[in-house]
């Protein structure tokens, strides 16, 4: 007998009787008529080639054969029920979608999905990592962390915190004074939108009131995050974000040998305006403060 071609009604009625002991009391839990449930078990038992009840006048009682086939589809449906039942518990548990930059996402977020889990063991956090900026007017993202000056019309926004870059470099480098930019290559990574304010080498080295070195080579990258790896890896001296090198500076592996740090922008947390936010939301927005803060 193929999948497709089981009787699925007439083995839930089978299940049902046998369980309950009538005929009356399956179609009351089946919302059926006791004529139904007669007719759908007796399809079942010609197309098995036996008796499944013998019936009595106010109940019935198993055939070697129904007490063969009830265990087996008391089992599945339990089964069935338990598997459903996890699957809706899981949904009921409250979730929040957070849309960063890749970088943020992996440099900042991640590394304290441990501490949000000890603190919110009830919310799930679901992290949307991705440079383009989200429309959370038109999308399930609860709140955006966003990296800039703004102005963000249509969106409630209040700063998280405002970033600072410097000079990182792998210590095997012996990178340690300002003289030693000429000696490693320089690596630098592309900002989407060109700002004034953008933290470049340019605007580095105009700030230390040095001129600009020439390098013994150059990196570029198209994403903050590989500009960090490969600062890590010890392919040259990185200008990145201090909050995002902050792990890899707390470890050793990457040291700022010298300064200025420079100001960058600003990271804010963004809802939108037009959506109440959930209590689970609020509750999430509240601890991205506290670690910021931190």
């Amino acid at each position: 007998m193929h999948r497709r071609s089981l009787p699925l009604s007439a083995l839930r009625a089978f299940e049902a009787a046998a369980r309950l002991g009538s005929f009356k009391a399956a179609a009351e839990e089946l919302a059926v008529t006791p004529t139904a449930v007669s007719h759908q078990i007796r399809g079942l038992e010609q197309q098995i080639g036996a008796p499944l009840f013998t019936r009595q006048v106010r109940r019935v009682a198993l055939t070697e054969a129904g007490a063969s086939l009830y265990p087996v589809l008391r089992d599945g449906f339990d089964a069935f029920q338990a598997a459903l039942e996890q699957l809706t518990k899981a949904r009921q548990r409250p979730q929040v979608v957070i849309s960063a930059t890749n970088a943020f996402t992996a440099k900042w977020l991640l590394p304290r999905m441990g501490a949000f889990r000890q603190d919110f063991a009830g919310i799930d956090l679901q992290l949307q990592a991705s440079d383009e900026t989200v429309n959370l007017r038109s999308t399930t993202v609860d709140i955006a962390i966003r990296y800039g000056r703004g102005p963000y019309p249509g969106l409630i926004v209040e700063p998280l915190f405002t970033d600072r870059f410097a000079p990182v470099a792998n210590p095997r480098l012996g990178v340690r004074t300002v003289e030693d930019l000429a000696r490693w290559p320089l690596i630098y990574f592309e900002w989407r939108r060109p700002h004034a304010h953008n933290p470049t080498w340019k605007r580095w080295f105009a700030q230390a009131r040095l001129m600009e070195a020439a390098p013994a080579g150059v990196l570029r990258f198209s994403d903050e995050g590989h500009a960090i790896q490969a600062a890590v890896a010890g392919e040259g001296i990185a200008l990145v974000s201090q909050a995002l090198v902050a792990e890899e500076l707390a470890s050793g592996r990457l040291h700022q040998p010298f300064g200025p740090s420079i100001e960058g922008h600003t990271y804010h947390l963004a809802v939108s305006a037009e959506r109440a936010m959930t209590p689970s939301a609020q509750a999430v927005m509240d601890w991205l403060k506290a670690q910021a803060a931190a």
